[in-house]
């Protein structure tokens, strides 16, 4: 049993002026593709509509597709009504954003497209007269090299009398020495202050707002670490299945796709020490040394203390589902996880003996991405009136979605005669407190990309800490004997054997199924 407290500012809230992006052309490598329509595009309309676009700016838009601007228009104007990132779509802001949208079919692999992409760039600068470029890279990983080197040769890479800055999306890579052979290339042609390597997780509120709820408390710093900590659970859940994307995943699977950034993220955020001032070198160097304090698993220690799984035919919100194999452009006897759960230990003076539990799976029960940080139990002989399963543990909570916000359990004497607690929650929305959940992750990164400001990207060193921890795990699945999959049905909250993994002195996940 349970009460909830609601939880609001002690001080009238009022929305700061958004600040200004940087006069620029953006150039979107892969804008035939999904993300364009369903992330970037309702992004920046929503930038424009809120001011923050600079006049001197234009999208031009690349991909193989064959198409003209106008069709790339009508293509956007049909999806950016329907992306669940776009806010109060209206007709008349519509037509003052399209035409700043353009498009260029090429194919990228071809060398004489760089220099006519050259060619376009050099014909749109004049009408918007900004020399700033801005690459946006969203594409597998495996071509992210090669565009790279292609815009070195035509001399894309800089821009006189402006700037010329790269964003990557993730995966960055597909192992260690993918990883640090992409960051070669990458700094043989772009400053490092110039690349932004993008993990939309870092763009959520709540995920900004780890940093201050840790560092601004002090009733919470002093007790963040291994004297009062028993285990941290990070959780990113998912109810759909890989929605068209089988070629992606067939490559990636959960461990790549979800585990090596934005779960690692999500744990050094956690982990992290505080850095000495909020600016994107401090704060990213922490996070790094967090990443290289994880301990590093041999083969026996990753088939103890990793679990694979990948889901059969099932129901999700009451209706059939199918499996993995099942899905179209998936292999009928496909050994890719689609969820992973692992126990990490961050081996420094902070976090010595606690485990961070860390699961991630497509066609769970329902869509949540939270970090729950479980502390040490009181002696259950003072309240020997209550039971064991009624006391429960501190557990502060961090919704990252759907319900951004924090929730705080604690316990409380229940009325009456006897000396019996309950357990309490105090809970923040961010909804519920200030009107609003914030603005979607994309919209935020391009807006502090297209600044110059990095704090909520991922540094070279940072990308290349995470490999350093997931590539054993990779290379130890490859020598281990698979599971026999499928071994959860969609619709549950997983392998049997994922509960196992964490199970023991009373420690289990929270249960997805409402």
């Amino acid at each position: 049993m349970s009460a909830v407290i609601d939880v609001n500012p002690v001080q009238k809230f009022s929305q700061e002026p958004l600040p200004k992006a940087d006069a620029c052309l953006l150039v979107i490598f892969g804008a035939s593709g999904d993300l364009t329509s369903r992330k970037l595009i309702p992004g920046l309309y929503n930038l424009a509509c809120a001011g923050c676009m600079n006049p001197e700016f234009e999208v031009l838009g690349v991909g193989r597709t064959p198409m003209t601007s106008e069709e790339f228009r009508a293509k956007m104007h049909e999806a950016v009504p329907k992306s669940s990132d776009t806010r109060d779509f209206n007709e008349s802001q519509w037509k003052e954003f399209e035409p700043r949208l353009h498009y260029f079919a090429g194919d990228i692999a071809d060398n004489q497209f760089y220099p006519r992409l050259q060619t376009r760039l050099g014909e749109m600068q004049k009408s918007v007269n900004t020399s700033n470029r801005l690459f946006y890279v969203s594409t597998p990983a495996s071509v992210a090299g090669p565009i790279v080197e292609g815009l070195a040769r035509a001399g894309m890479n800089r821009s006189e009398g402006g700037w010329a800055r790269i964003i990557l999306e993730k995966p960055f890579g597909h192992d260690l020495k993918s990883a640090q052979a992409l960051n070669a290339v990458l700094h043989k042609v772009f400053d490092e202050k110039d690349v932004f390597r993008i993990d939309h997780y870092l763009g959520k509120e709540t995920v900004q707002n780890i940093l201050v709820f840790r560092f601004g408390n002090s009733m919470f710093e002093p007790v963040w670490n291994r004297n009062y900590i028993d285990y941290v659970e990070i959780t990113g859940a998912e109810t759909v299945g890989v929605e068209g994307r089988a070629s992606f995943y067939e490559e990636t699977g959960a461990l790549r796709d979800m585990v090596a950034n934005h779960m690692l993220q999500l744990l050094a955020l956690t982990a992290m020490e505080p850095p000495i001032a909020f600016d994107a070198d401090q704060v990213r160097e922490q996070k790094v040394q967090a990443l290289k304090s994880i301990r590093p698993m041999t083969a026996e220690e990753v088939a103890k203390r990793t679990v694979r799984g990948q889901y059969g035919p099932g129901e999700i919100a009451g209706k059939p589902a199918p499996g993995y194999r099942a899905e179209p452009k998936v292999k009928p006897d496909s050994k890719t996880e689609t969820y992973v759960a692992v126990e990490f230990y961050v081996d420094n003076w902070r976090w010595a003996g606690v485990p961070f539990y860390v699961r991630t799976g497509k066609h769970l029960p329902r869509q949540t991405s939270e970090i729950r940080v479980h502390f040490k139990r009181t002696p259950q002989a003072l309240f020997s009136a209550t039971p064991y399963e009624q006391l429960g543990p501190n557990v502060i909570t961090l919704r990252i979605q759907p319900d951004d916000g924090i929730s705080i359990a604690f316990d409380v004497k229940q009325l009456g005669a006897h000396m019996r607690a309950l357990t309490i929650d105090a809970n923040f929305s961010y909804e519920t407190a200030f009107g609003s959940k914030g603005p979607p992750a994309y919209e935020t990164l391009l807006l502090d990309s297209m600044r110059g400001d990095a704090t909520l990207f991922t540094r070279a060193d940072e990308v290349e800490a995470e490999w350093r921890i997931i590539t054993p795990i990779e290379e130890a699945w490859s020598q281990l004997a698979p599971p026999k999959f499928p071994n959860y049905p969609a619709g549950s909250e997983g392998p049997v054997e994922a509960d196992a993994l964490i199970a023991g002195d009373h420690r289990a996940w929270r249960r997805l199924a409402k």
